[in-house]
């Protein structure tokens, strides 16, 4: 009978889930394969050592992150408006966040990590900006909107706050709609 390896995306599933649950120290080799419920020999099958599954998490959280959810809005044929409402459901509603957090915490003790985040902001950012170019007034609008929207979905998660009948969640929409709304759009020409 053939050996069935444990696949290599299971190792990044798992790395990423410790390090949402501990930061970088908890992704260590004995401690996913555990997770995984197989011995780590299976680990050295696809990755050289740890810093190999470390940069291969990076990896696959910029493209879940960034490269995933970009192709996905550009694919609604809607225009910018209602592709910022997608944009902005398709990032609340993954499970990325807390990855998401643990990235933003190692950056701040990992030169290299810090880089690699820098640079997929400036592309959030930069997609962002193209959304909201078409329904701004002028390219502070355009930059403040891009700020904030991108600060709700970071901060949103900080911020303890009860919202009397409101949930979280419908506050968070709230602001999002007023953010988007048509009203301050560019007139026709």
């Amino acid at each position: 009978m053939a050996r069935v390896r444990t696949p290599r995306a299971d190792w990044v599933r798992a790395g990423l889930e410790a390090l949402a649950d501990g930061g970088p120290d908890a992704v260590r080799v004995e401690t996913l394969a555990g997770r995984l419920g197989v011995t780590k020999g299976g680990f050295y099958w696809h990755f050289a050592d740890r810093s190999a599954l470390l940069a291969e998490m990076l990896d696959s959280w910029e493209q879940a992150g960034a490269d995933d959810i970009i192709a996905r809005v550009d694919a609604n044929p809607d225009g910018p408006r209602a592709q910022l409402l997608e944009l902005v459901d398709l990032v609340r509603s993954s499970d990325g966040l807390a990855v998401e957090l643990a990235v933003r915490d190692w950056a701040r003790r990992d030169r290299a990590v810090g880089l690699r985040l820098r640079r997929v902001d400036e592309r959030r950012m930069q997609y962002l900006r193209a959304l909201f170019g078409p329904l701004c007034v002028d390219d502070d609008d355009v930059e403040a909107r891009s700020m904030l929207l991108f600060s709700l979905y970071i901060g949103s998660y900080f911020v303890a706050a009860r919202h009397g009948e409101r949930s979280r969640s419908e506050v968070v929409r709230l602001a999002v709609e007023r953010l988007v709304d048509d009203s301050w759009a560019r007139p026709a020409d």
